[in-house]
This record gives structure tokens, C-alpha cells and sequence, in this order.
């Protein structure tokens, strides 16, 4: 499925099987997760993609190696960085100025073969099938380096309750904590899954919890909703966006942010973040609830996505 102009429907076309360069693998692609990510660069959010692309960043497919299917891998949305600069010499390679990303500078899975850099990618536990899997790539990942800033915290605030928050929501239960979801006010179907996943309370964004938060997760590209959770957070405490895009923050007093509340953002992921959260996810597997669509169907996933009919992750299958 490709993209040849942004706010334009993707593309079912026949392409040539991609070739890899040094450092690259070929992989024959089982599965890919649809992430808000895709939509902001359909939609024009991101601006200047690769043109024509194709998309997708939550990749699970067999290495083909010598014409055989072979391990399993995932691909992540960070595809290469350059090593040498200060942000990767540092640990830091999510910073990289000139790093690429998968589905945006480098085509993507939603095909049935890409390559990604073999460093760059991440073995599969053997408990999650490729569909299941795929969420685990960026709502998974990026999702666990946000809670990560939050380790400390006991109560935490969920705004927003799609594909990330639904595994980290089980990731930090497990990790002894409190979670409260915030969702679209109305919408009763997610804050009774958010309950169904260990979330202690659920409502509406509109609300204020019944206790203050220690921290809040921002995975909505709602900038209103910074604002929102700096009343929920008590003093001290940080509220921590995860999106790679978020509308206008809007104008707010500083009496929100006083009592030394941190507002901050997460860029990316590193290698060491997939390292840390696959090691955790094959010894402790969270459920990732899926929807299923035909490759050929992505513009479908990602309306359902835009529209925010989803509960959970969209899912393109490639196996037949």
C-alpha cells in the first residue's frame, strides 16, 4: 500500500521486491500494526516524508536469508541512527539528528517484503503470535520508554486509551501501581476495558480523578489535555507526553505548573528501551487486543483509527 501524495488514500500497487543495502535484511512481512503515527503522515501532520512510501513501523516478519524464511524479527520506528554524534555517544540515539525511521524515511511494512537494518531490529518472544506481536513495536515500546519516566510513581493518569496504553496499563499494574484512564467523554466501552486491565478508576478526560496523580501518561495528540492533567498531578509530579505530534498546547496559568510539576516529552525509543521491554514481555506476556484487517484494507484501519472506533490495536495481516 503506498502513499504518493499526503491526504491522499494509500495505493494497492505491484512494486519491485526492495533489495537490502550493506547492514540491511529482507524481510517477508507476517504482520504490521497501524499507529497514529501512519495517520499524522497521511494527514499531512508530519511533514516531508519520503514520496512515494509505504508505511508502517510496528513490522513482525521471517528474515529471508538465502531464498529460506528464517528468524523471527520485529522493526521498530527507529530504523538507523548515526552512532558518531553526541546524542548516540551518549545513549541518547533517540535524539540523533540524523537518524531514519521506518515508514517515513525508509519504506515500511505495509507490504509483503521490506528491509530494515538487522542492529535496529528485535527478536520476537515465542509466546506472542506476529499479529499480536506488532502492537509491541511502537504503542508497546515507546509507550514503556514514557512509563519509564514515571518509575518512581505509584498513581498514574492514562489520557488517552488506545494501542499504547492498553499494554502499559497491564505493564504497570504489574509493576504494583495505580492506573487511572481517561478517555473521550461518553465513552464507557474503553473505560470498561481500561477496568477489565487493572485500571483502579476510568472516566472521562472532562474529570478529575478521585486522588492526585503522581504522574500522568499522555498518549492523546490532545494539546488540551496537558493542562487537564497538570490539575490532576499532585506537587512534584510530571506529566509526560508520548506522541510524536500533539494539537496546541493552550494558554494556561502558571499556578498549574508551580509546586514543581514537570512537563515533558518522549522522542522515539533506543535499542536499550526494546532490549529491556522485550526481556520483560517474554517473561511476563501482556495481552495486546487486536483488530485484523487485509492488507488491502489499510485505508479502512486507518479511518477506523481517525475516527476512534478502535478499542486497542488495527492490525494488518500478510499471511494467508
Amino acid at each position: 500500500m503506498v502513499l504518493t501524495a499526503q491526504k491522499k488514500p494509500l495505493q494497492l500497487m505491484d512494486v519491485a521486491r526492495p533489495v537490502p543495502k550493506e547492514g540491511q535484511i529482507l524481510i517477508k512481512v507476517e504482520a504490521c500494526a497501524v499507529c497514529r503515527t501512519d495517520l499524522h503522515i497521511v494527514d499531512g501532520d508530519l511533514k516531508e516524508p519520503k514520496l512515494p512510501l509505504i508505511l508502517g513501523h510496528q513490522v513482525v516478519g521471517k528474515v529471508v536469508r538465502e531464498g529460506k524464511l528464517c528468524e523471527r524479527v520485529g522493526v521498530p520506528w527507529l530504523a538507523k541512527s548515526c552512532g558518531t554524534c553526541s546524542y548516540c555517544m551518549a545513549g541518547k540515539e533517540n535524539l540523533c539528528d540524523n537518524g531514519l525511521y521506518m515508514g517515513y524515511n525508509l519504506d515500511g511494512g505495509f507490504a509483503e517484503y521490506c528491509t530494515a537494518y538487522e542492529e535496529y531490529t528485535f527478536k520476537i518472544p515465542d509466546t506472542y503470535s506476529s499479529l499480536h506481536a506488532a502492537p509491541l513495536l511502537c504503542a508497546g515500546l515507546i509507550g514503556y520508554r514514557t512509563l519509564s519516566f514515571a518509575h518512581d510513581a505509584k498513581r498514574i493518569g492514562f489520557y488517552g486509551f488506545g494501542a499504547a496504553a492498553h499494554i502499559l496499563c497491564q505493564v504497570a499494574t504489574f509493576q504494583g501501581k495505580e492506573v487511572y484512564a481517561f478517555t473521550r467523554p461518553g465513552d464507557v466501552e474503553t473505560q470498561q476495558f481500561a477496568k477489565s486491565l487493572g485500571a483502579v478508576w476510568a472516566g472521562s478526560s472532562e474529570e478529575k480523578p478521585p486522588v492526585m496523580l503522581d504522574a500522568a501518561l499522555i498518549f492523546a495528540p490532545v494539546g488540551a489535555l496537558i493542562p487537564k492533567a497538570l490539575e490532576a498531578v499532585k506537587k512534584g509530579g510530571s506529566v509526560i507526553s508520548a506522541g510524536i505530534h500533539m494539537s496546541d498546547i493552550p494558554p494556561f496559568s502558571y499556578s498549574l505548573l508551580y509546586g514543581e510539576r514537570v512537563v515533558r516529552s518522549v522522542t522515539n525509543l533506543t535499542r536499550l528501551d526494546g532490549q529491556e521491554f522485550f526481556d520483560l514481555v517474554a517473561k511476563e506476556p501482556f495481552k495486546t487486543e487486536i483488530t485484523v484487517y487485509p492488507l488491502e484494507e489499510a485505508n479502512q484501519a486507518l479511518d477506523d483509527l481517525r475516527s476512534g472506533k478502535l478499542v486497542g490495536s488495527a492490525v494488518l495481516s500478510l499471511t494467508n
